[in-house]
């Protein structure tokens, strides 16, 4: 079950506020209706099995994604499946990309980020036009990872993202990779696919003139009808409370862990196949030194950074696993509007610095509460995993991540991975060739 909102479907407020219409068979199991103060795009679908923006069950997690990868198997079939490369789209669909890659047993896997490194290698790029951060980077430790062995071959790329609202993402993003790694067939496959017959049509005749083959599938299929001053009404709305203080401050405790120099934290730089067993040992160690500093008799939340969730995912499944209360969630670089009214999936927000790069730049996360625990935010602890980049002051400092969550009553735990670069993945494989 998702915490940290309403017990109820979660479905209702927006669509009685605004009068906007959610529609689909399945649809409203997999999303609730959120608002974001955006003139490019007022509404926002809330996962209830992504674990971005509301705190979940990391097995409810792990089965979404393992019944769309189940959907992609079933539409290219199990050889094609374990040659492919899967492409999540970052930020929120880093982990389930990964997610549907490991069930497929594909390939490679690699995630688009939206990080700027000092010495990074960037391969291609794509936009994404709606989006707070519209550019994407592909930056693998080798193009070759990326490129098919032959362009002819019916081997797809497999493009997975949360949603899909229009289909202009991911057939920009097609179009883009399509001009430097031509293949004939790719794949685009979501939790939510919202495109309306006209925007199907438009998506069939982009992959025409691309001369490419391009299937969508989605675990469920829907559409969403927003009203005439829609937009204009949410971008009127008063600015939202954010950074709930409690009455007595929680404990901050970080805990640094080591990690192998070769074996990749997830699939910003390409994560192969034979990555997976060293990837789970090293996995297993750094949930070990988060359940340290935990108490066994109280829910925890796990928080991963941004587009850094597969790994944060797995210690929260060890940490299930290990008897703990667990949910799971990542901040986030979009700003969405936070209510604390019955039926809305964003009922607390928290807004600071970003932690690495552009520090003038704001952060946020939203509700971070474990199950039953709306009323006493101090009765749950909160493990926030980051890579080695966000180990930063601007993570500590008055105001940051950390100062907010203890403010507002948190005991929160740090675990800090100390992650390899582009750089050291890419000596570590040439070495191992």
């Amino acid at each position: 079950m998702s915490a940290g909102i309403d017990r109820d479907t979660g479905r209702t407020w927006v669509g009685e506020a605004f009068a906007v219409r959610l529609e689909g068979e399945g649809v409203g199991d997999l999303v609730r209706l959120g608002l974001r103060r955006n003139p490019k795009r007022a509404h926002l679908l809330v996962s209830t099995v992504l674990g971005k923006h509301i705190p979940t069950d990391p097995a409810l997690v792990r089965g979404a994604a393992d019944r769309l990868a189940d959907l992609v198997v079933d539409r290219i079939g199990t050889e094609l499946s374990a040659t492919a490369t899967v492409l999540g789209f970052a930020e929120t669909a880093t982990g389930l990309g990964h997610c549907v890659s490991d069930r497929m047993g594909a390939a490679c896997y690699l995630h688009s980020t939206r990080r700027r490194g000092d010495g990074v290698t960037v391969t291609a790029t794509f936009e994404e036009g709606h989006s707070h951060a519209t550019t994407h980077l592909i930056e693998p430790t080798d193009a070759a990872l990326f490129a098919p062995d032959d362009p002819a071959t019916e081997v797809p790329l497999v493009l997975v993202d949360d949603e899909i609202s229009t289909g202009a993402t991911a057939l920009e993003a097609i179009a883009a990779l399509h001009e430097q790694y031509p293949r004939p067939f790719y794949v685009v496959a979501s939790l939510v696919d919202m495109r309306d017959a006209g925007q199907r049509r438009q998506c069939e005749t982009e992959a025409d003139r691309l001369g490419v083959r391009v299937d969508f599938v989605a675990l469920a299929h829907g559409s969403i009808d927003l009203p005439a001053g829609f937009t204009e009404q949410v971008c009127g709305l008063a600015a939202p409370r954010l950074n709930p203080a409690g009455p007595v401050a929680g404990r901050l405790t970080t805990v640094r862990t080591p990690w192998p120099a070769g074996v990749p934290d997830g699939g910003r730089h390409g994560f192969l196949r034979a990555d997976a067993a060293p990837f789970d040992e090293a996995a297993v160690a750094v949930s070990s030194a988060a359940a340290a500093p935990l108490d066994p008799a109280s829910p925890v939340v796990v928080i991963g950074h941004e587009e850094f969730m597969y790994l944060p995912l797995c210690v929260a499944e060890h940490l299930a696993q290990e008897g703990f209360s667990v949910t799971y969630q990542t901040s986030t670089r979009s700003p969405a509007y936070v209510l604390d009214e019955p039926g809305y999936p964003l009922r607390r927000g928290f807004e600071f610095p970003a932690p690495e790069g552009d520090h003038t730049a704001k952060r946020y996360l939203y509700n971070a509460l474990a199950p039953g625990e709306a009323a006493d935010p101090g009765a749950s602890q909160v493990v926030f995993v980051c890579d080695r980049p966000a180990d930063t002051d601007e993570l500590y400092a008055p105001g940051g991540l950390t100062d907010v969550l203890t403010r507002s009553g948190h005991d929160v735990v740090v675990v800090v991975v100390d992650t390899p670069s582009q750089r050291s993945l890419r000596m570590s494989r040439e070495v191992a060739r």
